[in-house]
């Protein structure tokens, strides 16, 4: 693949502007959709990698990963620890190392690659094959604005030249090969230079000096137009004529042209006489605006088709808010049209949860303050799909007028965060029994304890419950039946809880509870209702009744403990006092 010389993709200042632009907004965009810690887009320099654009790294550690990219080739590293060619690299095996690294070259129509788009990360991760495909589309359109400039300033040159040739042809005579032409309109007769009739590919015989023959060429969806802006010139509305229209080739094909004329002479009643003029080919210039329209086209059909919704959201001085673009992704992320946010972003307020929209507004003043990322995860309730998890990510830029502007994206994250929801009540939860489990239940008693010692007197009875026989039962009925046992008594005990107490499986057959504000007496009270519980709804395997009863250990947590192993132990010996007096019984500590 071969390297494109950098001096020809920036020869001007005007073109290293527009393209850092765009190549800016590539990598911005880019770095959003893969959520990566570097997005880069990286030219080749003779034998050395330079950087064009980037987001993500500070600028030292960007330039140090310039040299982990291959530019010259699709590429994508799992885990650059892994490749032999990465693994010595300071940015991987130092602080703070990168893992992950994916390169797709800026692919020119030449079949010329300037260099490649670049994803970083430091965790190790890989691309699906959509993922792929769109980084090979933020490719071509980086490997775009770079034609487009080549192409641009190509046409620019030539029609700085055609000026300055356009200048000399008013002074010039007629034939040296310029566009020009001279109208008598009192005759209706039109001369042309050589120059304009060679520009079609006419020799000086094949062109006619009638008006009619010239309307004749002009193309017929042209003509009306061309006629009447000559003739708002004729009757002084306008200081000049000058008109885009195309004109027919001797070939047949048209040309796109731009008409530009003055009258210059007029009789004593202001009647037009004379009018001198000069004919433009513009056919290159529409063709890059042409080129240029699809680029946007791409971007804009980029955007719609990217999962979620690619917004710029702006902030005035006075507080008055609005989307100047929003994808349709808008569509998806809160079922309303773009042009609904286009005058007001106001309307989210009534899509925005409500107990979210404080702090969305707030985390939008601070990222406005401070110029900082906006990143917030919030609800929304829709009318047909309820209510979701939405993440929005984007960068905020300061605007002339004082005001805040941001360019950014916004995601659906309700599988996530059910699925993070869910890993929660996993790490949380007692499967069997699905109450708290040994961790969780030592996080909510520590959590008692210090609630205690801030109230300064408010104590806690703790009670440690231990199923009798328990081991008898799974010999007797199998361990599905033991299983049973424990889910019955389990459901038994959440019954008698209040709001403010709390439980937990701590062991195989070991329960704790801690009943908040109680004694000893409002803690006994509880036993002997779980105990009556527990008589009064008996547990069957068939016909027989399995005998289940619960010794207790009663321990009060006070302000002065100085941690929870003080209660946890004294309950745990007063349990110990009920098993060797006979069990199900109720001894305090």
């Amino acid at each position: 693949m071969t390297a494109l010389p950098l001096q020809s993709l920036h020869s001007t200042d005007a073109q290293r502007t527009r393209s850092d632009e765009r190549l800016n907004s590539i990598v911005r965009l880019a770095r959003l959709h893969f959520d990566v810690a570097m997005a880069a887009i990286v030219l080749l320099d003779g034998a050395e990698n330079r950087l064009a654009a980037w987001e993500g790294l500070t600028p030292d550690r960007a330039r140090q990963a310039v040299s982990l990219c291959d530019a010259s080739m699709e590429k994508t590293v799992p885990d650059l620890q892994a490749d032999p060619y990465s693994r010595a690299h300071p940015l991987v095996n130092g602080a703070s190392p990168l893992r992950f690294h994916a390169a797709c070259p800026l692919l020119m129509k030449d079949g010329t690659a300037p260099g490649a788009i670049c994803l970083f990360d430091g965790a190790q991760r890989t691309l699906d094959a959509r993922q792929l495909s769109f980084l090979r589309e933020l490719a071509r359109l980086a490997a775009i604005a770079f034609e487009s400039d080549i192409a641009i300033d190509h046409v620019t040159e030539e029609e700085a030249t055609a000026r300055e040739r356009e200048q000399r042809m008013v002074l010039a005579i007629e034939g040296s090969g310029t566009g020009i032409w001279d109208r008598n309109i009192r005759t209706d007769e039109i001369y042309y230079s050589a120059g304009w009739k060679t520009m079609f590919g006419y020799t000086d015989a094949e062109v006619g000096n009638r008006i009619e023959e010239s309307y004749r060429r002009i193309h017929p969806d042209d003509l009306a137009y061309v006629q009447a802006t000559m003739q708002a010139h004729f009757d002084h509305k306008t200081p000049s004529y000058e008109v885009e229209h195309r004109i027919r080739c001797k070939n047949g094909s048209y040309k796109w042209v731009c008409s530009r004329g003055k009258v210059v002479s007029c009789d004593d009643n202001g009647k037009a006489l004379r009018m001198l003029g000069t004919t433009t080919d513009i056919s290159a210039m529409r063709a890059i605006s042409e080129q240029l329209q699809q680029t946007v086209d791409l971007v804009t059909n980029l955007t719609n088709e990217v999962p979620g919704l690619v917004f710029q959201y702006r902030r005035h001085p006075d507080g008055s808010t609005f989307f100047p673009y929003a994808s349709a992704g808008v569509h998806d992320i809160y079922e309303i049209a773009p042009d609904e946010l286009g005058d007001n972003a106001a309307i989210l307020d009534r899509i925005i949860h409500p107990d979210d929209l404080a702090s969305y507004h707030a985390s939008l003043e601070t990222s406005a303050s401070h110029l900082t990322p906006w990143h917030f995860e919030y609800r929304v309730q829709l009318p047909k799909q309820g209510l979701r998890w939405r993440r929005g990510d984007a960068r905020p830029q300061r605007c002339e007028d004082g005001g805040t502007i941001w360019h950014g994206f916004i995601t659906d994250v309700t599988d996530r965060k059910r699925i993070e929801a869910e890993l929660q009540n996993f790490a949380t939860t007692d499967f069997l029994t699905q109450l708290p489990n040994r961790r969780h239940f030592m996080a909510q008693i520590e959590a008692e304890l210090a609630r205690i010692q801030r109230h300064n007197g408010k104590s806690a009875a703790v009670l440690m419950c231990d199923l009798d026989h328990f081991k008898a039962i799974n010999d007797k009925w199998g361990h599905a039946t033991g299983d049973h046992t424990l889910k019955h008594f389990a459901a038994i005990l959440r019954k008698q809880l209040r709001k403010t107490d709390f439980a937990g499986r701590v062991g195989g057959e070991e329960f704790a509870v801690v009943l908040h504000g109680a004694d000893a007496t409002e803690g006994i009270a509880f036993a002997r209702r779980l105990q009556q519980q527990i008589a009064a709804v008996p547990l069957f395997q068939g016909t027989d009744r399995i005998p289940l009863t619960v010794s207790i250990g009663i321990a009060i947590m006070q302000p002065t403990d100085t941690s929870v192993d003080t209660s946890l132990s004294q309950g745990d010996l007063a349990l110990y006092r009920a098993k060797n007096a006979g069990r199900n019984r109720i001894e305090c500590g």
